[in-house]
């Protein structure tokens, strides 16, 4: 008797295969596993979230549910925010903020490639309520953490949208080399990513190392109180960088605790990408939502460095491709624009002036994911 309720579990689990969604879904887990081995885009991210994406869609899946590892994981790691906070100590402790201590004018940069998220909004509350629109918005920061946090705080852990959110959020930070390059072309001309930035680089004291997260830290907090946990921890991690003392603690903060977290956050997001809970229409709409922001905070970042242009004199000109560094992908941002100043004058090197908008655009992100949370918490 036993065996006969085993083979018929077996047949009614195998029956369950012609709905057509988990299919779809098993597709998507596996674009997402091609990207990452076949085109090397951010793998860490991209290979998990796919294995985790067919995991969650087969059938009965034990991996999920009310014993699942994988709603475990979720419930004690990202439904209370604490994976993406704690990822913020590796990545603060990986950034160097000496390019943009050199040169602090690169902040308004970083600040400009945030437009995005907030005319997203406007255009996203046409569609969805005011605080779905908030957390769509935020996916132009191009910032996994500062994406999940926001969407979870603003909506909690259980909708149908975080999902979608997380994916888009993630996937078009690890496309940043495919989306970035044509925008940054349509909007420059050839003389424009000619312009050549002489880096003259300035001796940054230790002190100013050490005290630049600590003020950064606390004028956020003042400006957007509900960021404090988000550059909290980014700054945390950077001042164990900096101090001098904690070197064995930065060196694992950069290369073990980072990966590790990145691995449980990128298959257990796969939570959220449930057949059910994925396969909407209204997915598509955040997915391509979330792509006009990316778009648009490049374009952005691209603009604003043109509009200064016009009161720069002629020997000083900004090469307008680095204001498209300012979305928070970083080092891929700041490498894309390296990159394209390479390949139009082998002896351009834009790395440090990107660089230096990148790190600026990191710590821009996460002060408008605070201030989101301050306007509609």
């Amino acid at each position: 008797m036993e065996i006969l309720n085993d083979l018929y579990f077996l047949v009614e689990n195998i029956a369950r295969l012609t709905d057509w969604r988990y299919v779809v879904m098993w597709i998507i887990g596996g674009v997402l596993i091609f990207l990452a081995i076949r085109f090397d885009m951010e793998p860490t991210l991209l290979l998990p979230l796919g294995f985790g994406t067919i995991l969650v869609n087969i059938p009965l899946s034990g991996a999920i549910g009310a014993e699942g590892a994988l709603t475990t994981l979720f419930n004690a790691g990202i439904a209370n925010e604490l994976f993406p906070l704690i990822l913020f100590i590796g990545i603060g402790a990986m950034i160097d903020f000496g390019p943009l201590l050199s040169n602090p004018k690169l902040m308004m940069f970083g600040a400009a490639a945030q437009f995005g998220i907030f005319f997203t909004l406007c255009v996203a509350s046409m569609f969805f309520d005011i605080k779905e629109a908030a957390s769509i918005g935020i996916i132009g920061a191009a910032d996994g953490p500062t994406a999940i946090v926001v969407a979870n705080k603003l909506l909690g852990s259980d909708n149908n949208i975080t999902g979608a959110i997380m994916v888009a959020a993630y996937s078009y930070m690890a496309l940043v080399p495919i989306i970035q390059p044509p925008v940054i072309k349509l909007l420059t001309t050839k003389k424009e990513r000619l312009i050549r930035m002489p880096y003259s680089e300035k001796s940054v004291s230790k002190l100013t190392k050490i005290l630049f997260p600590i003020v950064i830290t606390v004028i956020a907090g003042i400006v957007a109180p509900e960021s404090v946990s988000l550059i909290g921890f980014l700054m945390f991690g950077n001042l164990i960088r900096e101090c001098g003392v904690l070197n064995s603690l930065s060196e694992t903060a950069q290369n073990v605790l980072a990966n590790l977290i990145t691995i449980f956050l990128g298959i257990t997001i796969a939570c959220q990408m449930q057949a059910d809970k994925f396969l909407r229409p209204q997915t598509l709409l955040i997915l391509g939502l979330g792509l006009f922001a990316f778009i648009f905070d490049t374009a952005f970042g691209v603009v604003f460095a043109k509009f200064i242009n016009l009161f720069m004199p002629k020997n000083k000109k900004i090469n307008p491709m680095i204001g498209a560094a300012g979305i928070s992908a970083f080092p891929m941002s700041g490498r894309v624009v390296h990159k394209m100043g390479l390949k139009e004058d082998p002896q351009n090197f834009l790395l440090m002036h990107s660089i230096g908008v990148n790190v600026s655009g990191q710590i821009a992100s996460v002060v408008a994911g605070g201030l989101i949370l301050n306007f509609f918490i």
